[in-house]
């Protein structure tokens, strides 16, 4: 019969904030080298359209450092090829992610080239339309790194929800790793290429591992990133299905990498062996709502007791809460939330509203201001007044 040990809610709080690079509150010197090691911990950066504040991507390592350059993530992401460190790939949702992570994602990738994989029509250009993909893919072999508007039969169509042929055919080689981001421009726009002349020919030359191989290591890393999780909440981190997850899980506990555990809320899970125990998280962050610490918001809740959904989609006069919102950590509790807005216009970092939780401690509010403040700074922006 296994044998749990029982980690408490506080206890379980804390080897989760360790283990996503959070304890002492970030110094003031912060280099390229503390980007990487954020990096390293959380293994992704999910991309977000959404720019009512600041790009989703950029908000984890502020989180964890504090007012870092952006302009070091964009060269690590789409600078000159030999300064760069990271790809665009569908991890946990579209994401940064390393490079050495290229070839534990390659079965992902096999998946969509067979039409396994994908969205809706986008799988036709695996099989009966195959060719059309296959055009594109040797104009952008020919013409260089191109986007979607570059081609005349996107031309007309704008927008996440306006996809043209052409866009689901350059999805549909993204996917199965025909291309992939070669940089950003405009309002975002995804330029494409091939894959072999973004990701360094020493990465592209690695063996693929066995699909059971790769699956063993995501969540290997997973678990590193989470500290203690359930195993819904392993495989959720790469988004790897029950199947592919539960072979690997079990070869992981057998190898004693993943320690059974009863986490908080009475659910049976897992602790990495490397996990931290701090007795003490000294943490201060406004969390992105796509931030790992709690884009699982049953793990949220939980962990924090905090209920957190976003409510882009919902309309404003069912909104509870705000219209992008973001979490704050103080010590190791989620204390309020807040829903920001950064008016370019006018320079000025909005606070449209902040709720505390119940049991917020009395120095929230500052403490929370202060945050406030860094950020602004970080963004170029002065803070407006908050209301009372």
């Amino acid at each position: 019969m296994t044998k749990y040990e029982e980690i408490g809610a506080p206890l379980a709080r804390r080897i989760a904030l360790a283990a996503q690079g959070f304890g002492a509150r970030p110094s003031r010197a912060r280099k390229p080298a503390d980007l990487r090691r954020v990096l390293g911990k959380v293994h992704l950066h999910q991309i977000d359209s959404v720019n009512v504040l600041v790009r989703a991507h950029y908000l984890p390592a502020f989180s964890r450092l504090g007012a870092y350059d952006r302009a070091d993530l964009e060269t690590l992401a789409w600078g000159p090829r030999r300064q760069r460190a990271l790809f665009e790939y569908w991890a946990h949702e579209a994401s940064l992610l390393p490079f050495e992570l290229q070839p534990l994602l390659r079965w992902r990738m096999g998946q969509a080239d067979r039409g396994e994989a994908g969205w809706g029509r986008m799988r036709l250009y695996a099989t009966e339309r195959r060719a059309e993909a296959m055009a594109l893919l040797d104009r952008i072999r020919i013409d260089g790194p191109l986007a979607a508007s570059d081609f005349e039969s996107h031309k007309g169509q704008s927008g996440w929800w306006e996809w043209s042929d052409t866009k689901r055919a350059l999805e549909w080689l993204f996917w199965a790793g025909h291309i992939t981001t070669a940089a950003r421009r405009g309002s975002f726009e995804r330029l494409y290429d091939l894959t072999e002349r973004v990701i360094p020919a020493t990465v592209m030359a690695l063996p693929t591992p066995a699909d059971a191989d790769a699956h063993r290591a995501l969540i290997a890393h997973a678990a590193a990133a989470h500290g203690i999780a359930t195993d819904k909440e392993l495989r959720d981190y790469f988004r790897q299905s029950p199947e592919e997850a539960r072979p690997a899980i079990h070869a992981l506990a057998e190898e004693g990498v993943l320690i059974p555990v009863s986490v908080a809320g009475g659910k049976h899970g897992w602790l990495h062996r490397d996990a931290r125990r701090p007795r003490r998280i000294d943490g201060r962050a406004l969390l992105a709502p796509f931030d790992p610490l709690v884009w699982e918001r049953d793990r949220a809740e939980r962990l924090f007791g905090f209920r957190y959904r976003i409510e882009i989609y919902v309309p404003a006069e069912k909104r509870l809460h705000g219209y992008y919102v973001l979490p704050f950590l103080l010590g190791d509790r989620l204390v309020a939330r807040v829903d920001l807005k950064a008016d370019r216009k006018s320079a000025m970092l909005i606070v449209q509203s902040a709720h505390f939780e119940p049991d917020a401690p009395e120095d929230a509010r500052e403490e929370l201001y202060a945050e406030l403040e860094t950020m602004a700074a970080w963004l170029g922006l002065d803070l407006a007044p908050l209301k009372p």
